[in-house]
């Protein structure tokens, strides 16, 4: 199903670019700029095993993203817009248990190229087909933790290899991405717009590394950034739909 509808997306470009010339359609044109409120849907299964056996509650729902982008038409291909786009987020469980403070944050964020074709049979407003091409990664963050600290403490244990209980430990793997895109962009100006898209993020890279990048093996298969995902946005420039 992901395979086939990345297929449609390119296809789909392919042949309204083609006829364009013949129908008559205008060109759109501009560009933008803004904020970029992403939501993402990733594969919690293989960290909830692990949260629920310290009492947490389990990781669900989508993970809301911060993040910006912006594109621009580049004209010397009708209707082909050229940009970027970053985000990053996280969601966090805590807990107490035997004495000690528990959290668990899982963070995921990305960056990437943006190339979308914007069709032009569509008037006033700008439904765009695309692809993101990128990188991100994920950070995951364990801390067990009791008492209260100091500096000179802290500096004491590292120095004096002291055998501390309290326990951070940073888990994270970076990737590659594409991502397959549709978004709509809504002006309510000539100057500003608002955007709501769907996609399908695939990440590839299983590598995963501890603390101070050394490697971690054995991480799950299943441990990674891909998902369904909605993007929405704000965005000022200049929009000629």
């Amino acid at each position: 199903m992901k395979k086939y509808l990345f297929i449609y997306f390119f296809i789909m470009s392919t042949i309204f670019a083609q006829t364009e010339s013949q129908v008559g359609w205008v060109a759109k044109f501009g560009g933008a700029g803004g904020f970029s409120p992403i939501i993402l849907f990733p594969n919690y299964n293989a960290v909830n095993v692990k949260a629920g056996k310290l009492g947490m509650n389990k990781l669900s729902g989508p993970l809301f993203g911060w993040g910006g982008s912006g594109y621009v038409y580049v004209m010397i291909i009708d209707n082909l817009r050229l940009g970027g786009i970053g985000f990053s987020g996280f969601q966090s469980e805590k807990n107490k248990l035997n004495g000690f403070d528990n959290e668990l944050v899982y963070s995921l964020g990305g960056g990437a190229l943006t190339i979308e074709y914007t069709f032009p049979f569509v008037k006033n407003m700008a439904l765009s087909a695309g692809i993101m091409l990128g990188g991100g990664g994920i950070d995951i963050n364990i801390y067990k933790n009791s008492g209260s600290y100091s500096w000179q403490n802290i500096w004491e244990n590292v120095i004096n290899n002291t055998n501390d209980i309290d326990k951070n430990y940073n888990l994270s793997n970076s990737f590659f991405l594409i991502s397959p895109t549709l978004n709509l962009d809504f002006p309510i100006t000539r100057f500003l717009a608002f955007r709501g898209g769907v996609g399908y993020q695939f990440t590839f890279g299983n590598d995963w590394s501890f603390s101070n990048g050394k490697k971690l093996n054995d991480a799950p298969s299943g441990l990674n950034g891909s998902g369904f995902l909605i993007q929405t946005g704000i965005f000022i420039g200049l929009f000629a739909f």
